[in-house]
């Protein structure tokens, strides 16, 4: 694929999100794909579909606005913003706090045969753990 098709590729890898559909994972990723989060890896439909899923129910209105997509060889860096509303209880986050989050993040993309197999996710997880009251503010 071109650094053209590979950015358009990013940007509408991102619909997971807007769409709530983890089902569209399967569209954008191979099986045996790799999301190096901050805290761990998530490999696979299954745990990737499981950890959308938790955000989901945890902050049913999240929403992401993709601000750039830059791309090169086989790899591209999307700069985003996660906004949503702390209204779900999950074991990460506790219970429903009312709270408004924004999130910003960088993720680098690396594709093989016009799929995405691999990711690196950098975004402010103590951020949005202070955002909901849950670590205390520096």
């Amino acid at each position: 694929m071109s650094t053209v098709e590979n950015k358009s590729h990013v940007r509408r890898s991102w619909e997971i999100v807007n769409q709530h559909n983890p089902d569209l994972i399967e569209e954008f990723y191979p099986p045996e794909f790799v999301w190096h989060e901050p805290d761990q890896d998530i490999q696979g439909y299954e745990q990737a579909k499981e950890f959308v899923s938790s955000f989901f129910g945890a902050f049913p209105d999240i929403n992401i606005t993709v601000e750039d997509v830059i791309a090169e060889g086989d790899q591209a860096v999307s700069r985003y913003t996660i906004r949503g509303t702390h209204q779900g209880e999950t074991e990460e986050f506790g219970p429903p706090t009312g709270k408004e989050v924004e999130l910003r993040g960088i993720t680098i993309h690396r594709f093989e045969d016009g799929k995405i197999v691999e990711e690196w996710e950098a975004y402010d997880n103590l951020s949005l753990l202070q955002q909901l009251g849950l670590a205390p503010e520096q």
